[in-house]
């Protein structure tokens, strides 16, 4: 029952990253790929568990969150005030961003199942978003957060089952990359949709008062299934024949299993999107208050009863809920928000690589060994060219600039990644002295 309880607890942090954008990206995969990119998501679950497990690592170590360690980290740098608030900014944009297409990805989803007007959806979800916010409390949100992502993870694996993709197909995307023509954003966008800054901020806030052992098994295992429930969305789209829609997906399974599989689909999307509605600005608030919080503060300033707390999640769910009654299209808020994840993603992952190797703060017990810094460096330079690629692509297109191809702008992404690799080696080895 303990084991069972912390796999709970920590399932908040999959709660967070299976979204609208996930449900999107992941079956818009399957749709125009079929399941050569599983592989991808393979990959990203890995690296979510990587960074996760050092994000926490950190808090459950030192005794300071992720947030209070790249602020010490920060301040004996040249503007590091300005960096720190220039962080705390673009996740506060972030959040927002992901904040609409949650919720607009949740009223589709219900307004699909039940045929109610968005409108009265997007104040329904909301307010209920908001009362347990103010009311609950950080443990008892994640609970409830955990017992609705189990759910979802069995809507979306039982119609996985049902699609009955084959086995051949299935086991090859899983263990044999491929890049098929068209693919590179959709790659950036399942490992962008899985790996999330704020979770990072998220899961180092949550971490207080557990042991590493406990921790990392229910990391491990919140994790995992959070990977196997997206790797069931793209199972899902792969079902789909033609451009990737809510509508066009929910008509392909009622098509494929009868009517029943509708109304699963709906309750998945709007699952995925009602968790994830309470997560992003529970993750601001948090991240703003190990960002920002005086070094000096025991709590009061910055209490989950606070106002300078609340109003953090606060703004970040009214932003969503203006724009779900706005009604605008979902599709576009998730690709801006997956956008900024670009920027902040590399930042976030450097950062933690930086703090996760300082013997100072860390001590012996903390610190990486040789294995886990491999790994942690292979995600942090993958987040870094992924990231470099995304903000390259949006510039050009920007300016209405065509480029040469993906290959050659994830090449270019790996040189400059490599570059910037060496000062952060040169930096590493001087503070595990």
């Amino acid at each position: 029952m303990r084991r069972f309880l912390r796999v709970l607890y920590w399932s908040v942090i999959a709660a967070a990253f299976i979204g609208p954008g996930t449900v999107t990206t992941a079956a818009a995969s399957g749709a125009r790929h079929g399941l050569t990119l599983l592989w991808a998501l393979m990959f990203s679950t890995l690296a979510c568990l990587v960074l996760q497990e050092a994000a926490a690592r950190v808090t459950v170590v030192s005794g300071m969150n992720l947030g209070q360690a790249i602020r010490q980290q920060s301040l004996g740098l040249p503007f590091g005030r300005l960096l720190i608030a220039l962080v705390a900014l673009i996740i506060f944009l972030g959040c927002a961003a992901y904040e609409a297409g949650n919720l607009l990805g949740g009223v589709a989803g219900a307004s699909m199942g039940t045929g109610l007007s968005k409108e009265f959806l997007t104040l329904s979800i909301g307010i209920f978003a908001g009362l347990l916010l103010w009311f609950g409390s950080t443990r008892m949100v994640v609970h409830i957060m955990g017992a609705v992502v189990g759910v979802m993870g069995f809507v979306f694996l039982v119609t996985a089952i049902m699609v009955q993709p084959p086995p051949g197909e299935l086991f090859k995307g899983l263990l044999l990359p491929s890049f098929p023509p068209g693919s590179g954003l959709l790659i950036i966008g399942l490992v962008g949709t899985t790996v999330v800054p704020y979770n990072l901020f998220l899961g180092s806030g949550i971490a207080r008062g557990q042991n590493l052992r406990e921790m990392r098994f229910g990391l491990i295992v919140a994790i995992a299934l959070g990977g196997l429930i997206s790797m069931a969305v793209l199972v899902v789209g792969y079902s789909i024949a033609g451009e990737f829609s809510f509508r066009a997906t929910a008509d392909a399974l009622t098509a494929r299993l009868g009517g029943w599989a509708t109304g699963f689909f709906a309750f998945g999307l709007f699952a995925a999107g009602f968790t994830s509605a309470i997560t992003a600005p529970l993750a601001a608030a948090i991240t703003a208050k190990s960002l920002l919080a005086p070094a000096d503060d025991v709590g009061s300033g910055w209490s989950e009863k606070s106002w300078p707390y609340r109003a953090v999640w606060l703004s970040i769910l009214i932003i969503g809920t203006t724009f779900g009654l706005l009604d605008i299209k979902p599709i576009p808020v998730i690709i801006l928000a997956q956008a900024l994840n670009g920027i902040l993603l590399p930042c976030a992952a450097l950062f933690l690589f930086l703090v996760i190797n300082d013997r100072k703060l860390m001590g012996t017990r903390g610190v990486n060994r040789l294995p886990a810094n491999v790994a942690t460096a292979s995600v942090v330079f993958v987040t870094l060219v992924l990231g470099v690629s995304s903000l390259a692509r949006a510039a050009v297109s920007s300016l209405g600039i065509s480029l040469p191809g993906e290959g050659a702008v994830l090449g270019a992404s790996a040189i400059l990644a490599a570059l910037l690799a060496i000062p952060v080696s040169k930096w590493i080895r001087a503070r595990r002295m």
